[in-house]
């Protein structure tokens, strides 16, 4: 879904993100959005290691 955006709708997005949160709280949203993406990508990948670990190996 997101990689059909591009550049031009990345633009827009920030626009109007600008106008509606203002200059001041921007970077507050941004540090935000970075620091639930982090926690989503490091939860994720302790999961699929949970996973790993649980799965029996096949047997040969």
């Amino acid at each position: 879904m997101l990689s059909n955006i591009g550049i031009p709708g990345l633009i827009i997005i920030l626009v109007i993100t600008l106008i509606i949160f203002g200059p001041k709280k921007l970077p507050e949203i941004g540090s935000a959005f970075g620091k639930t993406l982090s926690e989503f990508k490091r939860s994720t990948n302790e999961l699929l290691e949970d996973d790993d670990q649980e799965a029996p190996e096949p047997k040969k």
